[in-house]
């Protein structure tokens, strides 16, 4: 099998010439790439790092950064990208069992990274840490990973919000780079200039940034203080992720029209509602991707350009091929077709499970392969998926179980609203009451009433929203997805 990172380095080795990465004014050849990379790996290896070694990433975006990420998986590594904006008390809890060697830089060097007890590497000077990036020979990269060794840790957030580890190994993780299927290879075509706008700990950006390389692209990233909307345009881009509340701000701050580039935006993170799908469809035409995935389990639907043309905007699309659902009662038995299940996966791109978390992986995983992922939908006639809720984002009110995503389907229903969240607080008559968010399409005024009419009709009394808060921006985390937890009732 050619394991990552191998499919990139032979990208780079194929084309040395091509502007492999775009940093801000700076261009970075994929020959100057690949001999960054030998360098970094070279240190590594000095500093006693092989197979199975683990290694922690927390430095800004940069081809420095991406370079240490290869020649760290070149090596075998397992290596876990530390996301900026952690509170102290979430990095602790990331940084509880010590890694072997932490990778750094002056951007985000803090106490708390000092103080973790690992090894620190950097990349650049810096105070008490072993520079990988000082001059010396280097020969090109060698990948010694093995398929079985575990190659990343990939953090989500369990519902104490502290990080979970989700391991994926080597065998895996490569996957990703190589054997797309059809839906995934007509896609990148269209990564001439990949915008990279984001941390390399996010799971998309890295993974895009590697695809967008082995299929000749160029990896853009801005330069310090460029906006989204500006660099677009300014660098040229032809494809871009994001989450959908940074879709809905760039809608905005684009103002009349789109960058002519544009050829791809990939949507995850969260289901964009059907308003904003259009709204992106006719402002920036057929460019509109989005991905439904799980660290847990990768990208499991597909929503195509063509799917949002013909209407179909309440689905986050097929399953992509290798990829089985099966959608099951609490009593993990299947459901009838069209009936409302939990989704279940069965993916080569699944995680080997929670790192060091025995029981958290026996609660999602089983033997046979198969993955809940704790979302609810249901399948259309058309093998669509529509996702309808969490199984623990629920709401008792009156005794009723109100699911918050039903809900919050219903109201990004409406023509007038572009994002809805819903959130449960304690009420003295009802136990729990729903109280709803939204965030309006463009200058379009919402009426409560509407809005509650709207969700009695589709699920009933208890559902109907107690509040109705219009947001001018979506609430969101470091990372650019929508964040409840800042929404705070009363």
């Amino acid at each position: 099998m050619n394991l990552f990172p191998r499919p990139v380095l032979d990208a780079l080795a194929a084309d040395p010439g091509r502007t492999a990465f775009q940093h801000g004014t700076r261009a970075v050849s994929a020959d100057e790439l690949l001999g960054l990379t030998g360098r970094v790996e070279r240190r590594l290896r000095e500093a006693g790092l092989g197979p199975g070694s683990g290694v922690a990433v927390a430095a800004a975006t940069s081809p420095e950064t991406y370079a240490a990420h290869l020649a760290a998986h070149a090596l075998g590594c397992r290596v876990a990208a530390l996301r900026p904006g952690w509170s102290a008390a979430q990095l602790a809890h990331v940084l509880r069992e010590p890694v072997d060697a932490l990778i750094a830089d002056a951007a985000t060097m803090t106490p708390e990274l000092a103080g973790a007890g690992a090894r620190l590497l950097s990349l650049g000077p810096l105070p008490g840490a072993a520079d990988l990036l000082r001059p010396g020979p280097a020969a090109p990269p060698e990948v010694l990973a093995r398929p079985d060794d575990v190659a990343r840790l990939t953090f989500t957030s369990g519902s104490t919000g502290l990080p979970k580890a989700c391991a994926q190994t080597y065998r895996a993780h490569s996957l990703a780079y190589q054997d797309w299927p059809p839906v995934l290879a007509e896609l990148m075509t269209r990564f001439e200039r990949c915008l990279v706008h984001g941390t390399l700990a996010s799971p998309v950006m890295m993974t895009y940034a590697g695809r967008c390389l082995v299929a000749g692209g160029t990896v853009v990233v801005p330069g310090p203080g460029e906006d989204l909307a500006a660099a677009l345009g300014r660098h040229a881009v032809t494809a871009a992720m994001m989450p959908p509340p940074r879709l809905g701000a760039l809608l905005l701050a684009l103002g009349v029209g789109g960058p002519p580039g544009l050829r791809a935006l990939v949507l995850g993170g969260a289901p964009a509602g059907p308003s904003l799908l259009a709204a992106a469809a006719e402002r920036l035409g057929p460019v509109i991707w989005q991905g439904y995935g799980q660290a847990e389990a990768g990208v499991i639907t597909m929503l195509t350009p063509a799917d949002v043309a013909a209407g179909r905007l309440t689905s986050v699309g097929r399953p992509l091929p290798g990829v089985r659902l099966s959608l099951r009662d609490r009593d993990e038995r299947p459901v009838g077709p069209g009936e409302v299940g939990e989704v279940w996966v069965r993916s080569p791109h699944r995680m080997a499970g929670y790192w060091r978390d025995p029981e958290g992986t026996r609660e999602v995983l089983r033997d046979d392969g198969w993955l809940r992922t704790r979302d609810l939908g249901r399948l259309d006639g058309d093998g669509m998926l529509h996702l309808t809720g969490r199984t623990r984002d629920v709401i008792i009110v009156n005794a009723e179980v109100c699911y918050a995503g039903a809900v919050e389907a219903v109201l990004a229903g409406h023509p007038a609203v572009e994002q809805a969240f819903v959130v449960g607080a304690p009420d003295p008559v009802t136990g729990e009451a729903v109280h709803a968010y939204v965030v309006p399409a463009g200058r379009a005024r919402v009426s409560r009433d509407d809005l509650a009419a709207l969700v009695r009709d589709a699920l009933g009394e208890a559902a109907v929203p107690r509040t109705v808060t219009t947001l001018a921006e979506a609430p969101v985390n470091e990372a650019g997805k929508p964040d409840k937890s800042r929404l705070k009732p009363g």
